[in-house]
């Protein structure tokens, strides 16, 4: 799973499920007058507020973090996780609000109490469902939210295409020739770097080297500002990987507008959506 693909949204889902389990906690509902010693259970006492509202947001969000981050989205009878995480938040804020306004089950009418109230563990709950819920309705739909959740790390400098990358995968390393010298050859007479006082020497003529056509391409490395899906290269719909921000891949190939990247583990698709990419 890569934290990195997570957007700023499954943070405050993140936040809003803990604060949710918190609740769970806490009193359900308060009685006028009653002591502090009052047995008063919480919503582990009660079945069905554990189940519609505790259980239901916490699943929800888990489902919701757990499709974000996995490479590759896992369906259920052919539907994807996601959708499935938004609707059980948004069930959980339903049947939230609904214990807000009874918060005794029907026991206050059916035994004459009238002095109930909801507690702070249902309070909290509230809250923290549809705060739950508007966080994954909202963001595929807000910019803000779409942004990723960590910075990606400032990428080293380049290293030419076929050298061992530095510092983990797609982190090229330096070694870029100094000015005025040749890659790996040693300082000249008359160059930059010559001790004083040495006199030039003349160099032989070298023989222009062959420039490759303009229309070559040449592999290079690149990351991306925001998680994108790559495509299999046959065409299919389905993505087979997610490039995260942070982290360095090689496009091996053009294909029009899109690239074709290789990850980590070697497996090469289709990067449609080229947009705002930082070459290495």
């Amino acid at each position: 799973m890569n934290i990195r693909s997570l957007t700023r949204g499954d943070g405050v889902v993140i936040g809003a499920a803990v604060l949710l389990l918190i609740a769970s906690f806490l009193d359900i509902y308060s009685i006028d007058g009653a002591s502090d010693s009052a047995d008063i259970p919480n919503a582990w006492g009660s079945g069905p507020l554990l189940l519609s509202v505790t259980f239901a947001g916490l699943i929800g969000a888990a489902l919701i973090v757990v499709a974000r981050g996995l490479p590759q989205l896992p369906k259920v009878a052919g539907l994807d996780l996601g959708p499935f995480g938004i609707a059980f938040t948004v069930f959980a804020a339903w049947s939230a609000l609904g214990n807000i306004f009874d918060p005794a089950g029907g026991f206050d009418n059916n035994g004459g109490l009238t002095n109930f109230g909801a507690g702070t563990g249902l309070i909290l709950s509230l809250v923290a469902t549809l705060a739950l819920a508007g966080a994954a309705v909202a963001t595929p739909l807000v910019p803000a939210l779409k942004g990723p959740l960590l910075p990606a790390p400032k990428p080293a400098a380049p290293q030419p295409y076929g050298g061992q990358p530095q510092g983990g995968y797609g982190y090229p390393g330096a070694g870029a020739p100094q000015p005025g010298q040749p890659y790996g050859g040693q300082p000249q007479p008359g160059q930059p770097g010559q001790p004083f006082g040495t006199q030039p020497q003349p160099q032989q003529a070298q023989a222009p080297q062959a420039q490759p056509p303009a229309g070559d391409f040449s592999p290079f490395w690149f990351a991306v500002p925001v998680p994108r899906p790559l495509f299999s290269e046959d065409g299919s719909p389905t993505p087979i990987a997610e490039l995260a921000p942070g982290t360095w891949y090689l496009a091996v190939e053009q294909r029009g507008p899109s690239l074709v990247a290789q990850t980590q583990d070697g497996r090469r698709g289709v990067l449609q959506d080229t947009s705002g990419i930082q070459r290495g």
